[in-house]
């Protein structure tokens, strides 16, 4: 197994957060359980079309992350009048969950586009 077939499926790992739902009655920590489809890459074959639609996947998702990190930043100290601390906590963990949406969704729409034969984005 490569190291990069492993992270593709090591993502997976996030879905153990949802445990914590299910212990502590946080309704907030289950939709992480979503996440255990994703040890499916540690089983599929690796091809340079998976190479290629997961690195479009994890740059779309970086860069929305880092600019949904900024703006809600800035939005909870300029508008809100938060403190830096609480602002840039705000912001890195809303930014961090955007940041994995995007993946996720950018993820599976490559991902059927594939399977069904579409091409040409």
């Amino acid at each position: 197994m490569t190291v990069r077939k492993f992270l593709y499926g090591a993502t997976g790992f996030l879905s153990l957060l949802g445990v914590i739902g299910v212990m502590s009655n946080e309704k907030e920590f289950l939709p992480f359980f979503v996440f255990a489809i994703n040890f499916e890459y540690w089983f599929m074959k690796q091809d340079e079309m998976l190479d290629e639609y997961m690195n479009k996947s994890a740059s779309c998702g970086f860069y929305c992350g880092m600019i949904a990190t900024a703006c809600i930043t800035l939005y909870s100290f300029l508008i809100k009048q938060s403190s830096g601390n609480e602002a840039f906590t705000n912001g890195l963990a809303l930014g961090w969950a955007i940041s994995v949406i995007v993946y996720s969704i950018s993820t599976a729409y490559f991902g059927m586009k594939e399977k069904w034969g579409i091409c040409n984005d």
